[in-house]
This record gives structure tokens, sequence and C-alpha cells, in this order.
């Protein structure tokens, strides 16, 4: 899960945050939550940290919230690696 911050002004991964479900990753996005181009934003800024392609990260629920389900396809190995570094 993840917690996506529209028109932030740092655009990048903020950071883990605590919620009730557990540990979110915090993406800040500079876009505007209008049409989806933030939640485009966050899967191209998700992408990006991973080292992935923008294919590989996809909007699984939330497309009207904060709280995001993203989804991450690619070797789980490497993604689970990236993801502990950050």
């Amino acid at each position: 899960m993840a917690k996506v911050q529209a028109r932030s002004r740092r655009p990048g991964l903020l950071g883990v945050v605590d919620s009730a479900d557990g540990p979110r990753l915090r993406i800040g996005v500079a876009e505007a939550a209008e049409g989806g181009r933030a939640n485009r934003a966050a899967c191209a800024t998700l992408a990006q940290a991973l080292g992935v392609p923008s294919s590989a990260v996809r909007l699984v629920a939330g497309s009207a919230s904060r709280q995001k389900r993203l989804l991450v396809t690619g070797d789980p190995t490497a993604i689970t690696a990236r993801l502990a570094l950050l």
C-alpha cells in the first residue's frame, strides 16, 4: 500500500509512514489529482525508484483515494531488495 500526496512540493519517494493497517510507502507527486494524472505519476515514480519499466507498475485499488494499492510486476527478489534500500 502507498499513500500518495498530489501537488507535493517534494515529488518522489518520501519514506514510510505508519497507519492502522501497517506501514505504507509515501509517494509525493507534483501533478494534481485530476483525470488520473496523480495516479499515473505515482506509478511512474515508484517504477523509477525500483528500476523497473513504467509498464511494470499499475494501480490496483484506490484511484480516488490517497491510499492506493500498486502492483509491481517483475523479479520479486530484485524488487524486494530495492524496496529494502528505500
